[in-house]
């Protein structure tokens, strides 16, 4: 039998961490050993276990242990990280070591260094000169980088579900539902926000057009301007439709204070790009006067940076799009670098992007009306979100309330 000992540390019972790491032995087919089990017996108190597996083969082994590292599990029998070249751009080793979006930590020269801007499904590409380890994407990997690879000197730590109530963030136990008590929940989302801001810690705001088409778009707009928000991350739809409704007063042609079809408004959303093209960027017309009011107003005039992505389905688009998704993707992951907290509004492609950048550590929310939304964000691997399935017109109104409250 091919056999390795690992250890799992923290609050691995509360957590369900470790009976989870058992479940993933016997699946695959393999035979484990409690060898030492410590239970903390305090609230501050983390516990401790030492495992022995076994498995017939090292390849299904090394499954095995794949598998575990995710949930935080590291080998005790430790050994340097492996590191080899990379053969030529954009191309790793064939053994790479693919990355979570949980704290990690290599073993690199008989030290523990931490993996600088971690994200999930990334590389580990480490610089001798520095001794730095460094997150890159498949995409940024050049010629002569060093790759981490196998998976020795690897430690992963996931977030812990501390013990007691942590609020609307304890973490993994957020069931995707739209029967939670809404008013509560968005009431401690308020309160989150509130404390972050405190401490002088950043917010991002990732929006779909629903925000616009709901009339919630000056509600987003005064929490813009009262310096709630310090990024925003959307695509052509939101903006376009922003600019459409200030300008017009309608949102894919339709009056935003009434409901009711206006005679033409189809027009309005190209006549609203047109205008911001013939001023060129959406800076130049707020300048000039042309746009007085909105979201994207707003952001020009305190200075909140945007990431607007474009996509195959964009009128237009407006000129402040960024219509290489790439160059989009490296421009949102340079600011989230800086985040704190991240609020998904109603935009699955864009909040899932987002959910794939982040670390595990930020908090993170995301609010729509499609449960399938915020089930996916979790399949994808962003088990740390907090969903809230409801209305956009429901939940914008109230989180307004709840922070000028």
């Amino acid at each position: 039998m091919n056999t390795r000992e690992i250890e799992l540390i923290g609050h691995i019972i509360d957590s369900l961490t470790l009976p989870k790491a058992l479940d993933i032995i016997m699946d695959y087919g393999g035979d484990f050993n409690i060898l030492e089990f410590i239970v903390g017996k305090k609230k501050s108190d983390v516990s401790r276990a030492k495992i022995l597996i076994e498995a017939e083969t090292p390849q299904l082994l090394d499954s095995i242990l794949d598998e575990l590292s995710e949930l935080g599990a590291s080998i005790s029998e430790i050994k340097e990280a492996e590191l080899i070249v990379s053969p030529k751009d954009k191309v790793v080793p064939e053994n790479f070591y693919s990355t979570t979006n949980h704290t990690t930590h290599i073993l690199y020269n008989g030290d523990w260094i931490l993996v600088k801007d971690i994200e999930m499904d990334c590389m580990i590409v480490v610089d001798e000169v520095q001794s730095v380890a460094s997150c890159k994407p498949l995409g940024q990997i050049k010629k002569g980088d060093l790759i981490v690879v196998g998976r020795e000197g690897i430690r992963v730590s996931p977030p812990q579900r501390p013990r007691g109530k942590k609020g609307v963030f304890e973490f993994m136990n957020s069931d995707v539902s739209s029967e939670k008590p809404l008013n509560s929940t968005i009431e401690n989302i308020a309160s989150e926000i509130k404390e972050i801001k405190s401490k002088g810690g950043k917010i991002a705001i990732v929006g779909g057009p629903a925000i616009v088409h709901t009339g919630s778009a000056d509600l987003l707009a005064e929490l813009i301007s009262e310096e709630y928000v310090d990024y925003l991350f959307a695509g052509n739809a939101l903006a376009t439709h922003d600019i459409e409704s200030a300008m017009y007063g309608t949102s894919l042609g339709v009056c935003i204070k009434t409901g009711n079809v206006v005679k033409r408004g189809h027009r309005h959303h190209i006549r609203a790009i047109n205008e911001i093209n013939n001023a060129g960027s959406i800076k130049n017309a707020v300048d000039n006067g042309i746009l007085k009011k909105g979201i994207m107003y707003q952001c020009i005039k305190n200075n909140v940076p945007y990431v607007l992505a474009g996509s195959i389905r964009d009128d237009g688009p407006l000129p402040d799009v960024i219509t290489d998704v790439i160059k989009a993707q490296e421009k949102m992951r340079e600011y989230l670098q800086n985040v704190d907290m991240v609020i998904m509004i109603a935009t699955m492609l864009h909040s899932i992007a987002t959910g794939n950048i982040i670390s595990s550590k930020v908090k993170s929310i995301c609010v729509d009306i499609n449960p399938a939304a915020v089930t996916k964000l979790a399949d994808r691997g962003s088990a740390q979100v907090v969903s809230v399935v409801t209305d956009i017109g429901t939940f914008m109104p109230l989180l307004y309330q709840k922070l000028m409250k």
